[in-house]
């Protein structure tokens, strides 16, 4: 195998695994947005506030 496929297979893998974190964070960002939206459009509307 000349050097440069050697460099590219291992270029490869390093950038499986950043693209792998950066998903991951996109996801767990994503589930906390849905969470965060459902208490402020239907859980939020149960409990008015009071006017004091």
């Amino acid at each position: 195998m000349p050097l440069h496929w050697v460099t590219m297979l291992h270029l490869a893998v390093v950038w499986h695994w950043w693209i792998g974190f950066f998903l991951a964070i996109g996801a767990v960002l994503a589930v906390l947005g849905v969470i965060v939206g459902y208490l402020m459009k239907v859980e939020s509307p149960r409990y008015p506030k009071k006017d004091s």
